[in-house]
């Protein structure tokens, strides 16, 4: 169906193919004015390639066919050079990685205000104060001065944000939008949405948060394996779905999870007493305790930078605490003791094949390939994407790859540091049920960061609330 006259913007027939074939299929979506759109889906379905194509920065050696017509043109017809020319002026993308939209040599209130100065061609003064109030609307006007090194991984989501509030562009794509914010945070950044849809900027949002294709109303697709799969109204489609798959991305939701009986823990593997930890003159903690043991999944909520990062790196030795001490288990090797990164693409060579990497690793620490593959089959990677560049696998592939590669080590601690929320609700719940079956089968002491307490709930042997020092048994 050709709805090229029905709206602002219209994708018909879109297909996206690299060199092994294709990836998306047959798409097609309308987006108008007060009217968003939200595109649901698991991790690798597509969802980002199809805001890629209708940007023009789709990776290299994937092309796309079929039309995508915004103000009565034609996107894919236009050559390089028009495309970039739009980026940021009639059309904004809010990345999925804020790791790799932020200048690391840049504190955050510059990098906000030379969207004001260089894109919308303001004042040096008036940018500095637009600049101010972009952060203050997303509460960080105490970041202003910090390095993106100095922010959590939540806090980095948020500058991004600001940025594209900046751009103002008549299209904007927000592409996982409230990954790795808190329930507080993520409803703060969806009410902002619907206002700059209520103002009459186009929004397509991709997301893995349910919650947030509710709020943002509208209309919603689900893709599954590179096809919309089901495509209508947001309360409709969410109240009464019709597809299989879209029943169970909602039956997934962590506040739907049935909870699982563990092993009793075991030997404490790593503990510590008194931490507290400043920068400047703000405290982030004060006289904190904490033990993981053997076999146990410890949780610790709270909002967006108040530490709970901080705390999993002090556990491994990653950074000093200003008071306070840490106890491990002394029989264990320092490899022994593994993270999982927030952000993926940190931990990745961008160079480097993802098969080159793993057989590196492999190599160096004696483990045989079946290991690799075994571990592929249980995180449902496809052999395929093992050949790929991280930068050419999406952000729950690339997580998942970075769990495989810190189980292969064989640890006894691991401290899994917003382990899934890049995942869809389908792939989080395998995911999580993967690693309470790992905890099981070897006593494994894991210490989980989330923004999500439905799941932290679920899952936890013992959670902490950091800001109330509240814990409890589960």
């Amino acid at each position: 169906m050709n709805i090229q006259l029905m709206s602002d913007l219209a994708v018909n027939d879109l297909s996206i193919h690299a060199a092994d074939g294709p990836i998306v299929s047959n798409v097609s979506l309308a987006l108008g004015k007060g009217r968003p759109l939200t595109l649901l889906g698991e991790s690798g379905s597509g969802k980002s390639l199809v805001a890629q194509a209708i940007m023009g920065n789709l990776p290299p050696g994937v092309h796309a066919a079929g039309s995508v017509f915004f103000k009565g043109l034609d996107l894919l017809e236009e050559t390089a050079a028009e495309r970039r020319r739009r980026w940021g002026r009639s059309v904004g993308l809010l990345p999925q990685e804020p790791w790799l939209a932020l200048d690391p040599t840049m504190r955050v209130g510059p990098q906000v205000a030379e969207v004001h100065r260089y894109v919308k061609g303001k004042k040096a003064i008036d940018s500095v104060a637009a600049a101010r109030q972009n952060l203050a609307d997303v509460s960080l006007s105490s970041a202003e001065a910090l390095y993106p090194f100095q922010i959590s991984g939540g806090m980095g989501q948020r500058v991004a944000i600001a940025m594209a509030h900046a751009a103002d562009t008549e299209l904007l794509i927000a592409d996982e939008p409230t990954k790795g914010l808190d329930a507080a945070l993520r409803d703060s950044v969806t009410a902002r949405l619907r206002h700059e849809v209520e103002a009459g900027r186009l929004l397509l949002a991709i997301t893995h948060d349910v919650a947030v294709a509710r709020a943002l109303g509208g209309m919603v697709g689900v893709m599954l394996e590179g096809r919309l799969v089901e495509y209508g109204p947001a309360e409709a489609l969410l109240e009464a779905p019709e597809h299989a798959y879209t029943k169970s991305l909602l039956a997934a939701e962590p506040s739907q999870w049935k909870r699982r009986a563990g092993a009793t823990p075991g030997k404490t593997v790593v503990a510590a007493q008194g931490l507290e930890k400043r920068y400047g003159d703000r405290v982030l903690f004060s006289g904190f305790d904490i033990k993981v043991a053997a076999g146990e999944i410890v949780s610790i909520v709270g909002p967006s930078g108040c530490g709970k990062t901080t705390i999993g790196n002090i556990l491994l030795g990653l950074t000093r605490p200003d008071a306070g001490a840490v106890v491990r288990d002394g029989e264990l090797s320092p490899l022994r003791f593994q993270k999982l990164y927030q952000d993926p693409p940190a931990a990745f060579a961008p160079h480097q094949t993802i098969r080159k990497g793993l057989k590196d690793l492999a190599h160096l620490h004696g483990k045989d390939w079946t290991e690799i593959e075994i571990l592929c089959r249980r995180l449902r990677l496809q052999n395929a994407l093992l050949d790929r560049l991280s930068g050419q696998v999406s952000g729950g592939e690339l997580q998942r790859f970075a769990l495989l590669r810190a189980l292969l080590l064989d640890p006894a601690f691991l401290f899994a540091d917003e382990a899934t929320s890049r995942l869809d609700p389908v792939s989080q719940q395998d995911v999580i049920t993967f690693l309470q079956e790992i905890v099981e089968e070897t006593g494994l002491a894991v210490l989980l960061v989330t923004h999500d307490h439905d799941l932290a709930e679920k899952v936890s042997t013992r959670l902490i609330e950091l800001g109330g020092a509240y814990e409890k048994a589960i």
